[in-house]
């Protein structure tokens, strides 16, 4: 554990990435000067660094580096021809990337506990996260480090940095850098992993399904005899994953054949206390009931998972439950941002067809009475691409109302791999779903702000700023009832 390095000044390009944000912060607390660039700022992580102290420079920048930084860590955002990146190599300043130093400066010589999976994983490592920390009021030994791909509302904060032996890191399957193409997460060496979800996805960079098994696969490869996985048991793709395992394999989910079973899932609406509840069996017996004022079956997934790899590690079943029950939830996850007469607004990270339609189904839980709204922006690399286009119709169609905007940046996208939306929006209205198509986020908000109504849900799903749509549409519909 490298607690107390000599200081050094470190620049991250590309510092507003969730888990760049994270190490700067992290970095900070070693006693590091930090600074940072990126070509657009944008919440929850911009906040989160200025609260830090943390200069953004915007936009990159040759001069950005001026006087050169001892480190530079580029993100994977940055390829060839940025002009931090020429820089850098023009000048042979020593550079590394996120994860190659997240192991380097604080995961060697600790106990790595590494959640990965196409979905949930953020909101489990939260979760993971905050069962240590309600453990550790008992046994301090237990307080965690952690880095997590949002801001855990729990601890106000995407990362904690604290002299004890636990780090839970989120293990993203994303590259790692331009020259380094492999996963981040095999940067980890995971003692213990959770694995939700294997599905399709980042387009991008995996060109099918195999070769994202194939990533995950590396994976569970590198967690040693002595540690332990926990898998999803209901994904063929994660059971294929985990079948050559070394280690022992657990599995949490809904089947008779679950280590971990899921049983009497119920709760989660807006009448009642909006609790969820469930209980978990083991061996055919009872072993916990459960609850948390998270909606959704997903997050009693994500929730059950935290909860098997904590208790078999030791933690005791009284502080898990404790801490589920006092969960807080994820910035940015089914994140309630505005309430305008009686109009309900959610923010949603969706970045996959699968994540929409988990979300959807989580608010049909809550507000089983309200008219849906969903306003997409096919954003991430994966939506932007058609590859997924019918389960993303699929998804949608659990909304009562579909709003979508143009592909964001679709110049980068080759029109035959390209998503169009009219295409999507054609199927939607020929389901029976009302769908439109909407040239920007302005359009949107003056389009949809007088036909909603009191009682109204409006789920905006996107993995970026959305051109502000957030502050655009509260502020329109305020502007309507004056």
């Amino acid at each position: 554990m490298n607690l107390s390095p000599s200081p050094r000044h470190i620049h991250l390009s590309a510092i507003c990435g969730t888990a760049m944000a994270s190490l700067a912060g992290l970095l900070q607390l070693q006693g590091h000067r930090i600074t940072g660039s990126d070509k657009a700022a944008y919440p929850p992580m911009s906040d989160l660094l200025r609260s830090l102290g943390i200069p953004i420079l915007e936009p990159y920048a040759e001069t950005n580096l001026d006087p050169a930084p001892d480190l530079v860590v580029i993100g994977n955002a940055l390829s060839r021809g940025n002009p931090e990146v020429e820089r850098v190599l023009d000048q042979r300043i020593p550079f590394t990337s996120m994860a190659a130093l997240l192991r380097e400066e604080f995961l060697a010589g600790r106990e790595s506990l590494v959640v990965a999976g196409t979905h949930g994983k953020t909101t489990t490592t939260s979760m993971l996260a905050w069962i240590y920390q309600v453990a550790a009021r008992e046994n301090p030994a237990l307080e965690p480090s952690f880095l997590i791909g949002g801001v855990a509302e729990n601890f106000s904060t995407s990362f904690q940095l604290r002299p004890t032996r636990t780090f839970i890191v989120e293990g993203d399957e994303y590259d790692t850098a331009f020259f380094d193409k492999g996963p981040k997460f095999l940067h980890y060496f995971p003692d213990a992993l959770i694995l939700t979800h294997v599905e399709f996805d980042h387009a991008d960079i995996y060109v099918d399904l195999e070769a994202v098994k194939t990533a995950f696969k590396r994976l569970v490869n590198l967690v040693p005899r002595r540690g332990v996985i926990v898998a999803y048991d209901g994904s063929a793709n994660v059971t294929e994953c985990v079948e050559r395992a070394f280690c022992r394999v657990e599995r949490y989910g809904f089947s008779l054949s679950a280590d971990w079973r899921i049983r009497n899932l119920r709760g989660g609406t807006a009448k009642g206390d909006g609790l969820t509840r469930w209980e978990v069996w083991r061996d055919g017996a009872l072993w916990a009931e459960f609850e948390m004022p998270l909606a959704g079956e997903h997050n009693a997934l994500n929730a059950t998972a935290a909860a098997a790899l904590a208790a078999g590690l030791g933690i005791g079943k009284e502080a898990i439950q404790a801490a589920l029950a006092s969960f807080k939830s994820v910035k940015r996850r089914l994140e309630v941002c505005a309430e305008i007469g009686g109009i309900t607004i959610i923010d949603d990270f969706a970045h996959h067809p699968t994540a929409i339609r988990e979300t959807l189904r989580a608010l049909r839980s809550v507000y089983p009475q309200s008219r849906l709204w969903a306003v997409l922006e096919p954003r991430s690399n994966t939506l932007r691409r058609k590859v997924l286009e019918p389960e993303l119709v699929d998804s949608l169609r659990l909304a009562d109302r579909v709003v979508l905007a143009g592909v964001y940046q679709q110049q980068r996208i080759p029109d035959a791999e390209r998503l169009h939306p009219e295409d999507v929006v054609r199927a939607l209205n020929s389901h029976g779903t009302a769908a439109e198509l909407y040239p920007d986020v302005e359009a949107i908000v003056n389009g949809i702000a007088p036909q909603l109504e009191p009682g109204d849900v409006v789920a905006i799903l996107s993995n970026g700023g959305f051109d502000g749509i957030y502050e655009k549409l509260p502020g329109r519909l305020k502007e309507l009832q004056t």
